[in-house]
């Protein structure tokens, strides 16, 4: 499974200060052959999709343990179609419940990871996803 030349940007919107699964996923995303951009910690929706723009990602990986996924992806999707960016994809990791699954797919999330996936698991679904 080859990411090789995929740009994505990892993020970790609103509060939530644990970035260790967002830098392994990050790491994981280079070693497949991503280029991978990561914007640090409490970054803004609006921020991230400015990252995202400028930076002409092929997806966004969103990373929250904070509970509050399904308002941060969906003002994230939202600012990004403002942009005319709707053909970035979006990726969901942290801690999401089964039902917000389904919510967060429903609203165009293209992807939702938990920790409790294998790693190559993970990157073959992303390398699927984003073709």
């Amino acid at each position: 499974m080859s990411l090789k030349g995929k740009r994505i940007l990892i993020a970790k919107p609103g509060l939530d200060g644990h970035d260790v699964g967002a830098k392994i996923i990050a790491l994981a995303l280079r070693d497949a052959g991503a280029d991978v951009i990561y914007t640090g910690l409490r970054k803004s929706p609006e921020y991230i999709a400015r990252i995202a723009v400028d930076e002409d990602v092929d997806a966004v990986g969103l990373s929250i343990l904070s509970g509050s996924h399904n308002e941060l992806v969906a003002e994230t999707i939202k600012l990004l179609r403002e942009m005319d960016a709707d053909d970035v994809k979006i990726f969901v990791g942290g801690t999401v419940s089964g039902d917000d699954v389904q919510k967060l797919k429903v609203a165009g999330v293209a992807g939702v990871f938990t920790s409790e996936m294998k790693i190559e698991d993970t990157l073959a679904e992303l390398s699927d996803v984003l073709g």
